[in-house]
């Protein structure tokens, strides 16, 4: 083999090498971390909060879990990748109303929820920032 042809062969490995190790590190950061349950301080609750709890159980539940903490179907809500700096209360609107495509998390895509009203998922959201804030995610 030549000089040349060795040298190119042992930088493809090189930098395969690097792409194998960057997709394991990214995959058990962020991915990963969303894939999971996560134990949740329920504050009392009281107003929109317990509303939202309500309609929450009827309708988020099954995917997301026992107070959002995570469920087979779906990511933990009450984690900071959902703090309102990275995802606005219309990020929750526009979920319920509309689906979301899979990006943050390994679940699949969520579908849109029918039959949850403006002023319920306006609840929804009433409880989950009141969990996360009880929680440390601001």
């Amino acid at each position: 083999m030549s000089p040349i042809r060795l040298i190119v062969v042992l930088v493809l490995a090189g930098l395969t090498g690097v792409a194998v190790i960057w997709l394991l590190v990214r995959g058990s950061t962020s991915e990963q971390s969303l894939t999971h349950q996560v134990a949740v301080n329920v504050p009392q609750l009281s107003g929109a909060a317990a509303s939202g709890k309500v309609v929450f159980d009827r309708n988020c539940v099954a995917c997301h879990g026992a107070n959002a903490g995570g469920g087979p179907g779906g990511p933990p809500l009450v984690h900071k990748i959902y703090e309102p700096g990275h995802h606005a209360d219309i990020s929750f609107v526009l979920a319920v109303k509309n689906g979301v495509r899979q990006h943050h998390w390994s679940f699949g895509s969520m579908p849109p929820i029918p039959g949850v009203s403006e002023a319920e998922v306006a609840q929804i959201i009433a409880y989950v920032r009141t969990l996360q804030r009880a929680n440390g995610i601001r």
